[in-house]
């Protein structure tokens, strides 16, 4: 398919920046900022969201249905790859992305104006996780149409590093999240968690505004434009993109050897880390961002550094490097923001290493996805204490029928059955019980916060930045690399899906999935074989039958 638009754009490779490049690449990724700011507010309020949408069920329950609300957004996405990228491919990329950021807009300022739990019970919940489920489905429709409509104005040969700049956006999104959040909480102070926090939501009815302002000055995609023109379009693009071997092979090969991997080592590098500062070092909230704040900082120019790198050695090299870097290092990487973060933690585990030791048949998996379930054998009873104080722990098997006993440094301390036991009965052993071990644990130096003074900042924040670094290394190249395997007619709804299945199912459920494993297990960093296996498999699979497209001509 020929282009006259597009050949002209093509001619001028290796010039500089025209004024309409520069101008496709700013709208495009300034409304895609936008976009994210108000995804990723969730995600850094998901604590003071599980206690404001989330406080009838037990505390133990909150973090874990706010993170599995937060989730739910992400495990709406592949439907709204699937909805607006049809419309995409039908009617135009200009108008779809226009609508999406609409949707994800208003939805964003409805959860800011949402009473809680105590105000109107339980639909409060409902009423927010219906909010994240619109924000999802919009976010399944941007993203594709942000990254074919820059891919689609590129000169050839510059496609990664036009399109490196929407990879940005998402993590430009997430900063300005923590700004704006970490400015209010310094103008409110403890109002913040009451109802300070519902201001950042509230502004995102400014930036949609300066949003659709932007996208209504676009111009609709050459290479799209000249295919209308030509009546060549696809008629059913679901069916093309996923009723055909061809085309749906190359949509597996896409998720499995690209896109999954792509998205855990995202997430685990942002998401992940800031959970595991704060929920799992115990360093305060504002410490946290701010550390994760300034690792972005210096990471996020290296989106366009690889993006340019693809466009000279290739899209494969530079993702699938990222997955196996990342799965090699994760383990020593999260031990050292361990010691560096909060080495009391490392030190006492050392030291009064924690056992519990139990009838595995008593012990449940502490995660409470309906928050009615009430943990009353020994063995609930010793775990949920340990999770709910962050302190790691071994399980060791015990005869069956045995009361659970918490061993820290070798001294033990029975738990109880409360099965039979009345409210008033089980809430005052349970007191008693945490009494006597929370005054062991504080004798054998396990903290109940992080220590500033014992932070090593500098380390911490190297640390992250190298989690960033792969970030970035995964994700500058893939929109360009997606862009590439798929023909014009159905390109937005064949890279929409498996973009939005990776990210959205594969690295929108790692925080609840790793955090699942660790409430299990006890161990800290069990939770990490989740996207050391899954970055490993995209390698694997990405190096076997994926192939390179840098070269490839978006006008065949």
């Amino acid at each position: 398919m020929a282009s006259n638009a597009i050949g002209a754009i093509g001619n001028q490779a290796d010039a500089a920046l025209d004024v309409s490049h520069k101008r496709v690449i700013l709208a495009s990724s300034l409304g895609t900022v936008f976009e994210w700011y108000d995804f990723y507010l969730y995600g850094s309020l998901a604590v003071i969201i599980g206690h404001q949408f989330f406080s009838g069920l037990n505390e133990a329950s909150q973090l874990v249905f706010a993170l599995l609300a937060f989730a739910a957004g992400f495990a709406v996405r592949p439907f709204g790859a699937l909805v607006f990228g049809r419309v995409g491919d039908l009617v135009g990329r200009k108008y779809t992305f226009l609508i999406t950021i609409v949707i994800m807009g208003l939805s964003t300022f409805f959860v800011g104006l949402l009473p809680s739990y105590g105000s109107i019970g339980v639909a409060a919940p409902v009423i927010l996780i219906a909010l994240r489920m619109l924000q999802g489905l919009a976010l399944g429709g941007e993203y594709g149409g942000a990254a074919t409509y820059v891919a689609e104005h590129a000169p050839h040969g510059k496609r990664g590093l036009y399109t490196s700049f929407i990879q940005i956006t998402a993590t430009f999104g997430l900063f300005l999240s923590l700004l704006v959040i970490l400015g209010c909480k310094w103008m409110l102070g403890d109002k913040f968690n009451d109802w300070g926090w519902r201001i950042p939501f509230l502004l995102s009815s400014l930036l949609l505004a300066i949003s659709v302002y932007i996208r209504l000055q676009l111009a609709e995609s050459p290479v799209f434009k000249q295919m209308k023109e030509e009546g060549k379009q696809s008629k059913a693009p679901l069916t093309e993109s996923f009723a055909r071997w061809g085309n749906l092979k190359l949509v597996i090969l896409a998720l499995l050897g690209a896109t999954a991997g792509q998205a855990v080592v995202w997430y685990c590098g942002q998401f992940y880390a800031m959970y595991f500062l704060g929920s799992t070092l115990k360093i305060d909230a504002t410490t946290t961002q701010l550390l994760i704040a300034a690792a972005l900082v210096i990471g996020t120019p290296f989106f366009v550094v690889f993006g340019w790198l693809s466009d000279k050695i290739g899209r494969k090299p530079v993702v699938l490097a990222g997955c196996l870097l990342a799965a090699l290092t994760y383990f020593p990487i999260f031990k050292g923001l361990t010691h560096y973060g909060n080495p009391a933690i490392e030190a006492a585990s050392v030291a009064a290493p924690v056992k519990v030791l139990a009838d595995p048949a008593g012990c449940s998996v502490q995660i409470d996805l309906i928050g009615k379930k009430v943990f009353t054998s020994s063995c609930d009873v010793a775990k949920s204490y340990l999770a709910k104080r962050g302190v790691p722990y071994e399980n060791v098997a015990a005869a069956p029928g045995t009361v659970a006993v918490v061993s820290v440094g070798g001294q033990d301390f029975p738990a109880f059955e409360g099965g039979a036991l009345a409210k008033a009965d089980f809430t005052a052993q349970g007191k008693a019980f945490g009494d006597s071990v929370g005054k062991a644990l504080a004798a054998a130096g396990y903290p109940a916060k992080a220590d500033p003074a014992q932070t090593n900042t500098p380390m911490v924040i190297l640390l992250l930045t190298i989690l960033v670094l792969y970030v970035t290394m995964v994700y500058g190249p893939i929109a360009a690399w997606l862009v590439e395997m798929f023909p014009t007619r159905i390109r937005y709804t064949s890279m929409s899906l498996p973009y939005h299945i990776g990210n959205g199912w594969f690295g929108g459920f790692l925080p609840s999935v790793s955090f699942g494993i660790v409430a299990a297990t006890g161990n800290f960093y069990a939770g990490l074989w989740y996207p050391v296996v899954i970055a490993t498999m995209t390698f694997v699979i990405g190096m076997l039958f994926v192939r390179e497209t840098k070269d490839v001509d978006l006008n065949d």
